[in-house]
């Protein structure tokens, strides 16, 4: 299974956010494998909107790292990063749909996804979204192209 995931990059970013003690209390965890300090640090921040802590914690729980393995975790966070204009949320979570892991695979959900990902010139998601395309018969394509363009990015509000 882990194959189908080759273009699923596992990202941890070092960025200037609210709480930067936190982050990088969190990345140093992670980085000396200890993954259970690496989610208490960041899952504050994550519900605090963050969007590359929030694609962190669910990378955690694709893996099952210091948390457990829970797709549904995962989904809920990459969406919440990717509804934010996260790029590495939107291209994960758009290869879930593809494959249809931890969601029902929708090919439509995973154009609009990997569009909207590759709007910015990301590589990974070009190559992942036509891959998709030629799996969509003309009125599904053209349906995932109206959500992509129509869709526009949200702030959350810390919660």
């Amino acid at each position: 299974m882990r194959r189908l995931f080759w273009f699923l990059p596992i990202f941890l970013v070092n960025i200037s956010i609210s709480s930067p003690a936190d982050f990088a209390t969190g990345l140093s965890a992670y980085q000396k494998g200890d993954y259970v300090t690496a989610a208490k640090e960041w899952r504050p921040l994550a519900d605090q909107g963050d969007p590359a802590v929030q694609f962190n914690l669910g990378l955690l729980y694709l893996d099952g790292q210091g948390v457990p393995l829970d797709l549904d975790q995962a989904v809920k966070w990459f969406t919440r990063s990717a509804e934010q204009d996260y790029e590495k949320a939107q291209l994960n979570l758009g290869a879930m749909y593809s494959v249809g892991k931890g969601v029902k695979r929708d090919y439509v959900q995973a154009y609009k996804w990997l569009n909207i990902c590759a709007s910015k010139g990301n590589a990974k998601c070009v190559a992942q979204r036509d891959l998709v395309a030629q799996k969509l018969n003309a009125s599904k394509l053209a349906s995932a192209q109206h959500l992509a363009s129509g869709w526009s990015p949200k702030k959350e509000s810390a919660k």
